[in-house]
């Protein structure tokens, strides 16, 4: 008995020591450098957080420490991952002993520092932190603050921390932190996807953490004649629609769609509210705007084009082949796909809905069950390269009736 307790206690110090903390900000790049908004799926737990920009990702495992208290609205730590150096500023409502402290992950403090401070906006230098993720305390007679700081510093040092500043308390402009930890439950090896949204901007990453990061979301334009907006995602060399064109006026799916100078689209049961969901549908001649130059724009986005043949093999191949390429790019659980929807990870964020398509005939099928997008390389005069995805894990390439109706997804021009 006191064998297996010695065992147990054993293991459960071991679980311990092995489990992880991270700690994700955020920054953006490209058409802007401001994150407004960032959604996160754990694809694995299927759960999900919405966090500002500015906030901070804890991924806390379910073993380990417990978490401190954050920051409150009197204090800040800041730039957050620091390379160099940080610097911490917090308020002091009144006059007396301060005691500021660093510890690591494991608890044990690498720095302390015991002061006297008067009443005030404080400022203080972190400095010497070597890689990883500590924890700053301030802790006062009244008070207490802390907060959870990412050093991503490749250096050796020796932890310090120096007085920067002081100003005297102004009741009527209070400091105000710009960064909140949002906690989420994280497993080593969960599947996360990242959605970065500013304005009109929104970029996909995914990512399995491994440590504590900053991810750099890089925002493009991909705003279709509607003035709709669209995610984008970046697999590979290559960056794409991370949702199907929804462009154009609805038309019965008896008629077929016309060079009339209307982008005209089919919505799935001719029901506007299925196009609103999974995209419209269209004519191959349709969505190249008559015209026969493969990689052409036609009724993409400025800056954006429909893919050719060969740029969907590129995709495909990039995710290990046609066999398996379908379940990394397929949305996960079974909201839009029928059940079991097995094998789906969505790993590169690409998130495929079971869209559906329209037979020559006006005849729809398949919704909830596959989906089929166009290319912009013709077959023959009467067909044209098409991919498909079912409940299977791989992508068929495939070829198909021009006047059939398919989802668009668009690629960046190079």
């Amino acid at each position: 008995m006191k064998k297996a307790t010695l065992m147990f206690f054993l293991t459960l110090g071991f679980l311990q020591t092995q489990a992880q903390d991270y700690l994700i900000s955020f920054a953006g790049t490209g058409a802007t450098t401001l994150v407004g908004s960032v959604k996160v799926d754990n694809l694995t737990k299927m759960t999900t957080v919405t966090l500002s920009g500015t906030d901070i990702l804890h991924l806390k495992s379910s073993l380990g420490f417990e978490d401190p208290e954050i920051f409150n609205n009197s204090s800040q730590v800041y730039p957050n991952p620091m390379v160099d150096e940080s610097i911490l500023t917090f308020v002091t409502q009144e006059n007396g002993s301060v005691a500021i402290s660093i510890a690591d992950l494991s608890g044990k403090t690498v720095y302390l520092m015991n002061t006297v401070l008067s009443s005030g906006t404080q400022s203080f230098r972190i400095t010497g932190l070597r890689e990883g993720m500590y924890f700053v305390k301030v802790t006062g007679k009244n008070y207490f603050y802390s907060a959870k700081l990412i050093s991503q510093s490749k250096l050796e040092g020796t932890a310090k921390i120096a007085y920067v500043s002081f100003n005297k308390i102004n009741t009527s402009n209070q400091l105000k932190s710009t960064a909140t930890t949002i906690d989420m439950q994280y497993t080593e090896g969960d599947q996360l996807l990242f959605k970065g949204i500013s304005g009109i901007y929104s970029t996909v990453i995914t990512d399995v953490p491994v440590s504590s990061k900053a991810l750099t979301f890089n925002f493009a334009a991909c705003t279709d004649a509607d003035n709709n907006n669209y995610t984008i995602v970046q697999i590979g060399s290559q960056t794409w629609m991370a949702e199907n064109l929804n462009v154009g006026t609805r038309i019965n799916s008896l008629v077929d769609q016309t060079n009339d100078s209307i982008i005209e689209k089919y919505c799935y049961d001719n029901n506007d509210s299925n196009c609103a969901v999974y995209g419209g549908l269209y004519q191959w001649d349709e969505a190249m705007q008559y015209s026969t130059t493969p990689g052409i724009q036609g009724i993409c986005p400025t800056g954006w084009h429909f893919p050719t043949d060969g740029e969907w093999t590129t995709l495909t191949t990039y995710l290990g082949g046609e066999s398996i390429a379908g379940a990394k790019m397929k949305e996960t659980g079974t909201t839009h796909w029928l059940s079991p929807n097995a094998g789906a990870t969505n790993s590169n964020g690409f998130t495929a809905l079971p869209a559906g398509y329209l037979n020559w005939d006006g005849t729809f099928e398949e919704i909830g069950y596959a989906v089929s997008w166009g290319s912009s390389s013709e077959f023959d005069t009467w067909e044209a390269w098409i991919r498909l995805i079912g409940q299977g894990d791989g992508v068929l390439r495939n070829f198909y009736y021009k006047d059939s109706g398919f989802c668009v997804r668009c690629i960046q021009d190079n």
